[in-house]
């Protein structure tokens, strides 16, 4: 922290200093509206669940606060700075030591709590629970004027809500009142179904602005005085191609709007009141990471990264008749040269003719000859959209392997909105290993790579599309990485918060949804290709399944049952299955998130030498980048994936 933008900075709270092994992260942090307090949110051994503790800011001494197994959780302070809202579940089970992220509970009974600060965490107000949808998740925040509670309601992953609001003024008692009355505060629903998304970009006393995809797959902005709901009026409609991702509400009457358009993103400055254009912001291609203001600010902090830039951030004046936008901050990478790079953007037609964008990072000027390992990543689901972003460990493999890195857009995914989301859930699903292959025979057709230097890559949801593609055409890859993959499409909704994602995939306890997951389910479509091939002698790729011990998104079973699954039908005694199929356990991590730098590294090492040793590149045994030598235990692994 630091009193002024030009003034010396000191530590507030060093992570880093958490355990002595950094497998406790960070995980979300508050400060109260008077500067006086920091809650933040640890979580151990990378797993989702988070114990809240709170510091004096003046001082720098812990409170003894103390919240525990709250998941899924913001952390918003009322305005009078004598505590916050928070999201938790019941414990997982009474008495007895719980390593915490092992267990594979159902997460059920989501509830909302309000904690005093200096106070017990079972003195704390209970404000919302709905023990009828147990799979009910919730979420609670304060208006920037302090002035109303919003709290949020979801049955799933699709971006829809019900949203509730709570006068904190009409509360005779304040929220403290409620513990003695064991009441829960009084929310008037103002949508009371998951019709559409609805999110807060502002309020003016009882009138809100909403960001919503309400009749607008690819959202607009609402407004509706929250007392006379009936009247609502568009703000800024739907645009015909672009996606609104995000509005802020800056400089008292203005708005910083956010488009994504073909994967790459364009900031405007707006009129609060009318939504109609003031400035177009100056933006390079790639994404903006992150916006930091509040309504009363006159400047305004914008992080931007592609995948040739590490970090900027901007500092924007929007006081002028032109925004002044200058660099404020920039990550420097010691002996990197973007120059000696390219980015390109292509467009590639899936097999029913939708285009799909496909981003390919190389070294300048490359020969298409088909000789380049290369490394394929796609994700595909939950409306979530892969927009560029800077990778040290894939700018090792273009550098020093030569590799072309390509990023896959396919559907599932948010990159065009709602409908592009759609056509690749539920019942479409399967348009996403199709588009996946698609982007795969384009870097082959067009001499960029062939199949056994192509290697593909995917997380969780990006893990079952792995999965299922090397299961669909085994053919294609040379190599195939799959991290925390959701395998058993059968039985994901039994474990821990799996039940969430039904929404994007359907259930198995539902006849027809059932037949639409066991077409593609991996854990339930491996097979022996050298059977199914006219006597050809094809077989699975080179493969590494990677989960960890604490990961309670996807929990571990489902890629320690699809390894046991694969070694048992491929690598049998008379099998003409040579390449390697083998599975990379993570202690003391979860699904990903709050890794330690230590562990990164190490994977980052252990993928490349699994990338280098199935795909044949040579020299791959030294990484300048790194500027350390691999250990005997990593040229172990190598050797063993030679074999």
């Amino acid at each position: 922290m630091q009193d002024e933008l030009d003034g010396k900075a000191e530590v507030l709270l060093d992570p880093n200093t958490l355990s002595k092994d950094g497998t406790v992260a960070l995980s979300t942090y508050s400060i109260s509206e008077d500067g006086n307090y920091i809650a933040y949110g640890l979580s151990e051994s990378g797993s989702d669940w988070v114990s809240i503790h709170v510091m004096n800011v003046t001082n720098k001494q812990p409170m003894p606060d103390k919240l525990s197994w709250v998941k899924f959780s913001s952390i918003s302070w009322t305005h009078d700075g004598k505590g916050f809202f928070y999201s938790r579940y019941p414990a997982p089970r009474e008495g007895g030591e719980l390593d915490a992220g092992t267990e594979t509970n159902i997460n059920l009974n989501h509830q909302i709590y309000y904690h005093v600060l200096g106070t017990n965490q079972s003195e704390d107000v209970l404000c919302w629970k709905d023990p009828e949808h147990s799979k009910y998740s919730f979420g609670a925040s304060v208006t920037e004027d302090g002035k109303y509670i919003i709290l949020t309601v979801y049955e799933g992953c699709d971006p829809v809500n019900k949203l509730y609001y709570c006068e904190i003024s009409s509360l005779p008692q304040g929220i403290e009142g409620f513990r003695e009355r064991q009441e829960m505060l009084p929310f008037v629903k103002l949508i009371d179904n998951f019709d559409a998304q609805y999110q807060v970009v502002a309020n003016d006393g009882d009138e809100f602005t909403f960001l919503t995809n309400k009749s607008a797959p690819r959202n607009k902005l609402v407004r509706v005085n929250i007392k006379n709901p009936e009247l609502w009026t568009d703000v800024l409609p739907e645009h015909e191609k672009d996606v609104l991702e995000s509005a802020d509400a800056v400089n008292n009457n203005q708005l910083l709007v956010c488009y994504m358009s073909d994967v790459k993103h364009i900031l405007q400055l707006r009129d609060l009141r009318t939504g109609n254009l003031i400035h177009q912001l100056p933006l390079e291609i790639g994404s903006v990471s992150e916006i930091s203001c509040r309504r009363e600010d006159k400047e305004v902090f914008i992080g931007f990264t592609s995948f040739l830039s590490p970090g900027i951030i901007y500092r924007c004046n929007l006081s002028p008749a032109i925004p002044e936008m200058k660099m404020f901050r920039e990550i420097s990478v010691p002996g990197f040269d973007r120059t000696s790079f390219q980015v390109k953007q292509v467009f590639v037609p899936s097999k029913d003719g939708t285009k799909i964008p496909m981003f390919l990072m190389s070294k300048k000027d490359i020969n298409l000859d088909g000789s380049h390992p290369t490394l394929l990543y796609g994700y595909g689901g939950f409306n979530i959209s892969l927009t560029p972003s800077f990778s040290v460990g894939r700018l090792v493999l273009c550098k020093n392997m030569g590799f072309v890195v390509c990023v896959a857009n396919i559907r599932g995914g948010g990159e065009y909105g709602e409908e592009w989301h759609k056509a690749g859930a539920l019942a479409m699903k399967q348009n996403c290993f199709d588009d996946f292959a698609a982007c795969a025979e384009f870097l082959i057709s067009t001499g960029y790579t062939s199949s056994s230097r192509l290697c593909i890559e995917g997380g969780s949801n990006g893990g079952l599309l792995i999965a299922a593609s090397i299961n669909q055409r085994p053919d294609l890859f040379g190599c195939a990485l799959a991290h925390v993959g959701v395998m058993d499409m059968l039985r994901f909704h039994k474990f821990t918060i799996g039940h969430a994602w039904t929404t994007d995939y359907g259930c198995s306890d539902k006849e027809e949804e059932f037949q639409w997951l066991i077409k593609y389910s991996p854990l339930h479509n491996v097979r022996r290709p050298w059977e199914q091939s006219s006597g050809s002698q094809c077989q699975y790729p080179a493969t590494m399944l990677l989960t960890a011990d604490h990961d309670d998104r996807v929990v571990p079973l489902h890629s320690l049952k699809l390894l046991a699954t694969l070694q048992h039908v491929l690598c049998t005694e008379d099998s003409p299955q040579t390449n390697p199929i083998i599975g990379r356990i993570d202690r003391k991590s979860g699904h990903g998130a709050g890794r330690p730098t230590q562990k990164l590294v190490c994977a980052t090492v252990s993928l490349n030498i699994a990338l280098a040793s199935s795909l044949q590149v040579q020299s791959f045994m030294w990484f300048p980048a790194f500027n350390f030598r691999l250990t005997k235990l990593q040229t172990d692994i190598a050797l063993w994936l030679r074999c």
